[in-house]
């Protein structure tokens, strides 16, 4: 067996298999390998009731103390018992598994394995697993991989799949120099594979999960030297200054940053250059990115060329559109905005004044990169939130031109050291100055016995005329619950709250143009309390949301929470930032403190950066598509350097070969970060 035959060719694998393989991007035998646990179980000894803390994975043996009761509440059957040993008794709680009901008998002992949550000021024991004597005492101790799923699959399958794999298939030589792995104490490949599946211990996983990342950021490392070597390209639109955009900047409403003068001026020198523009503005949540965009397109267009303006949803679409309107339509300039929810003939239209010339700037999602789009004379492309978009993307959209201008926006803060290399093909500007009439958030960390003072003060800002969002808990033990999860968080919060409280929720299993319809909702004020996963889009503009609460925010990566931080504060009232912690750890409170007293994303990030060790063995994953599997750029910024350094020593002939050895990581490579022939 071999990395690129079917997933049908492992033992056990049928057609029925394959489709929900299919679904988690599993299409190969290699697939199956790079598909990687996202965590690991390591089965605890059986603990006493009295014994059990909030947010802990524990196993309980004992008898039930009542006979199953089942109900149903938001189309979600919940089977509740009470499970007592001979120190107390907890409640337990299934959610859609109506068929237990019957299997669960008095007076039998049970060995049950699950999550402690607290709902209502009490513990209690959610969806746990039923295990038999023999086969628990089995699992004791070890670490067992937990893979991201899909409904249809279960984790047990894949780890059989996986076993099947590694036994049986015959590709998976060497191909890292062993200098290179000798400098760099890496493991072999195989065994590196073998062991991140199923480590025997923590340093096995360690030792494995190094190898791996070195590759993925060695290989990065090379594509993005072969890019920078190629050189700048002749631009075909010369942009030269012009003073309408400084009479604009006298009208503006408040005073440019300093720092948005800066970068601004930055982006004029490119534009002026001759040469081909490829910048990326990197600025915190508030610190004012889009109006120097807005500066560019205006300039660009004032010299006779068209800009288009790229971002990943249609909400943040809409709200661009809005705010190039609110500045430009009154200079004469022709803004059109380009989605997929609109009508054939909108399209239509749209398309037709693209190509004549007609609309200046275009603003829109991934539908101006179809190819029925032409444009007339293509000069300057932006993406806003450009790690939402693969490279590919923007490629499509830059091709739409003549070697036009490329500026790409971001609001992840990432430490300038570790930009320069993630980045390196691209010039870096950062906005690192925000607007002196924003009022800095105020920020609390608290544990859930605050959890009734916080509702009490979102209800007292919902009276005030205010919208807050509330993040659910991250669910980590199986991602098809984040449904039940999210409806169960509903559903209490509409008992809590009064009956004209609006609420609603967004999670990640809703379809793209479900979520745009809530956020719209929520942006234009019908909806008062927002439940969501961290779906919820950077960028979004909601002056009037003033209160956010994170609920077991110590699950959450500081540069994460900031990002989820940023959806308030957007306005002129003060806004309040509450992360609940669901456990008392004194490193989970020093963390959340470093954020609470701070809202400066790029020294969160540097502080995150200290604070995260090898003991985090995975990060938190960019949303949108994603070069890394394994990596995170905060955890494994030392190795990064590294790998950039290793990759630094190689000519683009010995870069070449080394592709040659693995073709798999050269294509997901290339597949991210464009047209790149090595």
């Amino acid at each position: 067996m071999y990395t690129t035959d079917s997933v049908r060719s492992i033992k056990g694998v049928g057609e029925k298999a394959e489709k929900y393989l299919n679904k988690l991007n599993i299409y190969t035998v290699g697939d199956l390998l790079e598909h990687y646990p996202r965590d690991y179980d390591i089965f605890s000894p059986i603990q006493t009731i009295t014994s059990i803390r909030e947010g802990e994975i524990v196993a309980l043996e004992g008898t039930l103390a009542r006979r199953p009761e089942m109900k149903t509440r938001g189309g979600l059957k919940i089977l509740s018992v009470s499970l007592q040993d001979r120190t107390g008794i907890v409640p337990v709680t299934w959610y859609n598994m109506p068929f237990l009901r019957n299997s669960l008998k008095m007076g039998t002992r049970y060995i049950l394995r699950g999550k402690i949550q607290k709902k209502r000021d009490r513990l209690v024991l959610e969806q746990p697993k039923i295990f038999g004597r023999e086969e628990f005492y089995r699992q004791v101790g070890k670490l067992r991989p937990v893979y991201p799923l899909t409904a249809g699959i279960t984790n047990n399958a894949i780890i059989k799949a996986v076993e099947y794999s590694l036994a049986n298939t015959e590709d998976l030589e060497e191909y890292l120099p062993s200098e290179i792995r000798k400098r760099q104490q890496l493991t072999g490949y195989k065994k590196a594979l073998s062991h991140i599946h199923f480590p025997s211990n923590q340093q096995e996983l360690l030792e494995a999960r190094k190898r791996l990342v070195f590759d993925e950021l060695f290989f990065y490392s090379l594509v993005i030297s072969y890019i920078k070597k190629s050189g700048r390209k002749k631009s075909m639109f010369v942009i030269t200054e012009q003073e309408k955009v400084e009479l604009l900047i006298k009208r503006l409403p408040f005073t440019l940053t300093g720092a948005q003068r800066r970068v601004y001026g930055e982006i004029k020198e490119d534009l002026q250059s001759g040469f081909g523009m490829n910048r990326l503005v990197q600025g915190d949540v508030g610190s004012g990115k889009t109006i120097v965009a807005v500066l560019a397109l205006y300039q660009t267009v004032l010299c006779g060329g068209q800009g288009a303006f790229m971002v990943p949803t249609e909400v943040l679409a809409n709200q661009h559109y809005r705010v190039l309107c609110d500045y430009l339509a009154e200079e004469g300039i022709k803004i059109g905005i380009l989605t997929g929810s609109q009508t054939a003939a909108q399209k239509r239209e749209g398309r037709e004044k693209i190509a004549s010339g007609e609309w200046d700037i275009v603003v829109g999602t991934h539908a101006v990169i179809q190819e029925n789009v032409t444009f007339a004379k293509l000069a300057l492309v932006i993406t806003d939130e450009q790690h939402r978009f693969g490279v590919k993307q923007r490629e499509n959209l830059y091709q739409k031109g003549q070697e036009p201008h490329v500026l790409a926006m971001s609001a992840t803060p990432i430490p300038r050291t570790l930009a320069l290399i993630l980045y390196g093909d691209m010039d870096l500007s950062v906005v690192d100055e925000c607007p002196s009439n924003r009022l800095p958030i105020k920020n609390c960390v608290v544990d859930t016995d605050y959890r009734p003072n916080a509702y009490r003060f979102i209800h007292e800002q919902i009276k005030l005329g205010r919208q807050a969002y509330i993040i659910c808990p991250m669910v980590e033990e199986k991602e098809e619950m984040e449904l039940e999860n999210v409806t169960i968080y509903t559903e209490e919060l509409k008992e809590i709250f009064p009956s004209d409280i609006r609420i609603a929720s967004l999670h990640g299993r809703m379809k793209p143009k479900e979520k745009d319809e809530i956020m719209e909702r929520f942006s234009n004020g019908e909806i008062d309390i927002l439940i969501s996963t961290t779906v919820i889009e950077v960028g979004i503009d909601v002056p009037n949301a003033t209160v956010m609460m994170v609920e077991n925010a110590e699950r959450f990566g500081l540069a994460q929470l900031h990002q989820l931080r940023g959806r308030v504060g957007r306005g002129a009232e003060q806004s309040y930032c509450i992360f609940m912690t669901g456990r008392a750890a004194k490193d989970s409170e020093e963390r959340l403190q470093i954020l609470a007293g701070s809202n400066d994303g790029f020294y969160i990030a540097k502080e995150d950066l200290k604070l995260r060790g090898q003991g985090d063995l995975f990060g938190i994953r960019q949303s949108g598509e994603n070069v890394f599997v394994l990596a995170d750029i905060y955890e494994d910024a030392a190795l990064l350097k590294k790998a950039g350094e290793e990759a630094g020593t190689f000519t683009e002939d010995e870069a070449a070969l080394m592709y040659k050895k693995n073709k798999k990581l050269k294509n997901r490579i290339e597949h991210f970060l464009g047209q790149v022939t090595l």
